[in-house]
Parts: C-alpha cells; sequence; structure tokens
C-alpha cells in the first residue's frame, strides 16, 4: 500500500509540482493550502508524512508543526518544511519545534522525493534512523 503524503502551502502552483512529482514516485498526495486545513487533513486522513510551507495564512507551518509535535496521535509524523524562509533563525526555529527535514525553495522536486524516501527508510527502522536532514539550495 502507497504511503500518503500530505502537501501543504498556499502557492498551488508549489502544491501541484509537488503532488505530480510524489504520484509520479508512487506516493498518494493529498493536498491543503493553509494551515488550519493542514491540520483538518492531518486528522481526518492520518498522513504517514507532512511537506508544509511556513508563510501561510490562518496558521503558520511552524504553528502547524508545533501543533503536531504536541498531541500524542501526531507527535511522530514526520514533516518536511518546504520553504523560501532560508535565514538561519528560521531554520533553526524549525529544528527547535521538530522539523525532520528543511529544504528551502527553490527546490528540485528529485530531491524533495530523495529526502522522502530517506524518511520513509529510518521512520521503518532502517539505517540512519533518528536522522534529521537540512538542504539549501
Amino acid at each position: 500500500m502507497a504511503k500518503k503524503i500530505l502537501a501543504c502551502d498556499d502557492e498551488k502552483n508549489i502544491v501541484r509540482l509537488i503532488q505530480v512529482n510524489l504520484e509520479r514516485a508512487g506516493y498518494n498526495v493529498i493536498t491543503a493550502y493553509d494551515g488550519k486545513e493542514a491540520l483538518h487533513k492531518v486528522l481526518h486522513e492520518h498522513p504517514d508524512l507532512v511537506v508544509l510551507d511556513v508563510m501561510m495564512p490562518y496558521m503558520d507551518g511552524f504553528e502547524v508543526l508545533q501543533t503536531l509535535r504536541r498531541h500524542a496521535i501526531t507527535r511522530d509524523i514526520p514533516v518536511i518544511m518546504l520553504t523560501a524562509k532560508a535565514q538561519d533563525n528560521d531554520v533553526f526555529r524549525g529544528w527547535q519545534s521538530g522539523v525532520d527535514c528543511y529544504l528551502t525553495k527553490p527546490f528540485h522536486p528529485a530531491e524533495l522525493i530523495s529526502f522522502v524516501k530517506r524518511i520513509f527508510s529510518t521512520s521503518d527502522g532502517g539505517p540512519g534512523a533518528d536522522k534529521r536532514y537540512e538542504i539549501t539550495i
């Protein structure tokens, strides 16, 4: 059964880019366009991983991530932050909030897929378990 990934960004073109590439890689992708919708989808769709932008309406990505990490039912869902916020303090805030990977825009879809595969291999107990990743392009 294919892993389910939630792609959340307020830019529809980015969501579509993520969705098409992850689906081509064999994943089931659901989408959201703001922080509140992302939390709703996490609770109702139970994704295996979340790809999350920072700058979004209603709730930013940091708030969504912190909410996920506060609750036992969602705290272990891997989260990849995919954002234009590349300042050191933003990256640090992501790590402090519990992100599994911090990827900055612009990004190459193949690199996103590589990190998704790596996270799934480590979350399934594969080599490199409990590692966090950062990439800036």
